[in-house]
């Protein structure tokens, strides 16, 4: 159980506990960060609930469940990507109440459940106040302020950290051969195998910047400007690229003050950025920004 999903291992050993002391909550809260293995170890947990001999993968749920076929397993997200509903939960709450078929148990995933909007929390709480013995919810999210206090005090609630960068690269190097990612690149991927996963097609890209940031001490700024095409061609992934130039200021003001007000600069330019300024001329105030400041 838990064998192929990496960190989080105190999280790991409290839910298989709570499965041999038989001690198995009714409602759980997951939070974390996108991408640090809510999800996968939810959905194991909820496959070891529901197995019928202890013995993963070799019985009928466990087959049902590996073939995303299991009649007493709910999963629940949003429709439109923007919020999960009232009428969702109540379509839940009906199901709620009918017995398991193959299982001893019915588990209902509630996922980005930091969506819910406030009637759907109030809705949800009447279940979560008297839940059949036989019913376990779990919802994950990544904002725990999101959350009606109500609804929290009525969850377990475990609260999952990042990834260490040591293990995002033995997964990056296991599964897609990327091996000696530079320190600033794996920081940029903040713990996270999900964004590590969202950027491996990007690393030749992140390397290009790396270098084109620890070039405006030595390059004029034609040079510099030639030398960020990558940046100016990249405007989908923007906001990601400022992120991960600033995780190298930070590096780079750690041995020298002349950077650091360079972070402040690339803060300035997601701002009118995101307020639909012109992009190529951000990009160009932000390089010759940053090169007049540290040369």
């Amino acid at each position: 159980m838990f064998n192929k999903i990496l960190g989080n291992e105190k999280i790991k050993q409290e839910l298989i506990g709570t499965i041999e002391k038989e001690k198995v909550s009714h409602s759980y809260l997951f939070i974390g960060k996108e991408g640090i293995g809510k999800r996968l170890i939810a959905k194991e947990f909820s496959k070891r609930l529901l197995c019928l001999n202890n013995e993963e993968d070799n019985c009928k749920s466990c087959l049902e469940f590996e073939n995303n076929n299991h009649p007493d397993f709910y999963y629940i997200d949003s429709e439109d990507g923007k919020s999960i509903k009232i009428e969702q939960i109540r379509y839940m709450q009906k199901k709620v109440q009918e017995k398991p078929i193959i299982s001893k148990r019915k588990i209902y995933i509630i996922d980005n459940a930091d969506l819910m909007t406030l009637e759907a929390q109030n809705c949800l709480l009447k279940t979560l106040e008297e839940p059949p013995e036989f019913v376990t919810i779990i919802l994950i999210g990544q904002n725990e302020d999101a959350f009606l206090a109500t609804i929290k005090s009525r969850c377990m609630i475990l609260r999952f950290k990042s990834i260490s960068n040591e293990l995002v690269q033995k997964y990056m190097e296991e599964n897609y051969d990327l091996k000696n990612i530079n320190s600033a690149i794996l920081k940029s991927f903040e713990g996270s195998i999900g964004k590590a996963i969202k950027l491996k097609d990007k690393i030749n890209t992140y390397e290009e910047i790396y270098n084109l940031i620890y070039s405006m001490e030595t390059k004029d700024i034609i040079d510099i400007v030639n030398m960020a095409e990558i940046i100016y061609k990249s405007k989908d992934e923007i906001l990601d690229i400022l992120e991960y130039i600033n995780v190298i200021l930070i590096n780079l003001a750690q041995k020298s003050y002349k950077y650091t007000n360079c972070i402040q600069i690339v803060e300035n330019t997601k701002k009118r950025l995101t307020q639909n300024g012109n992009y190529d001329m951000c990009i160009d105030n932000m390089l010759f920004n940053i090169w007049e400041e540290v040369n």
